[in-house]
């Protein structure tokens, strides 16, 4: 008799660019055991260091369309002129090495996910201000001016997406934010697992709930506030 196929826990993960998530993501894999990252698929170009198969997988426009022709994606958009998607592969990947998949997506595509997969748990990444954003995206020192406006607007809209996440993640202190968001994964996995808990599992429960949607609402008012053009109400 076969052993049941694993049906991985999938947590998307969105933000704003210049929010910090790459950087909270790699945190995450490193203290994080059993769970398998998707590699998206893009059509821009490598930036600095990048290297193909290891922050995209780089692809023309040609490959990119031929792909969704055989639909291949388990979801796409596009953004800023380039195509971004996640291969269906990755799901089944992770189904058959028995891990978790975590999925580094925008709100276009995690909206079609949430479509196509209702019980994947959604964690929006939040700077603390608009005006923090902004500082973060001039440090990184790669786009002009005009791409940082243009991105301060896409990031503005996007916010205004922030109620259709399970879990809601202000990245103000650095190592604060890695504790929350191994603590949303971790507890994920203990609560579906309907076993009882250990002190410290409760703990990290508890840490977990600290960052559900429901629970951070009052805080939520004064950043999106910040994003608001003046005189907005």
């Amino acid at each position: 008799m076969s052993s049941p196929v694993h049906k991985p826990v999938v947590y998307i993960i969105s933000a704003p660019s210049g929010s910090g998530k790459s950087t909270l993501v790699n945190e995450l894999l490193k203290k994080v055991s059993d769970l398998e990252f998707s590699i998206s698929y893009t059509t821009r170009a490598p930036r600095g260091s990048e290297t193909n198969g290891r922050q995209y997988y780089f692809v023309s426009r040609p490959e990119f369309e031929k792909m969704i022709r055989d639909r291949e994606f388990l979801e796409h958009a596009e953004v800023f002129g380039n195509y971004y998607g996640t291969a269906r592969r990755f799901l089944h990947d992770a189904e058959q090495n028995g891990r978790d998949l975590l999925l580094d997506i925008d709100v276009q595509g995690a909206a079609q996910i949430q479509h196509k997969l209702p019980d994947a748990t959604s964690i929006f990444i939040l700077p603390p201000d608009r005006r923090t954003l902004e500082e973060r995206l001039r440090k990184r020192s790669e786009d002009r001016e005009d791409v940082i406006q243009r991105r301060l607007i896409t990031a503005s809209r996007e916010i205004e997406n922030y109620d259709r996440y399970n879990y809601i993640l202000v990245n103000d202190q650095l190592e604060d934010s890695i504790k929350a968001l191994r603590a949303i994964v971790r507890g994920e996995r203990l609560l579906r697992a309907g076993q009882p808990l250990s002190s410290e599992e409760a703990k990290t429960v508890a840490l977990a709930e600290r960052c559900r949607l429901a629970n951070v609402r009052d805080r939520l008012k004064s950043i999106l506030d910040s994003f608001k053009p003046p005189g907005d109400s």
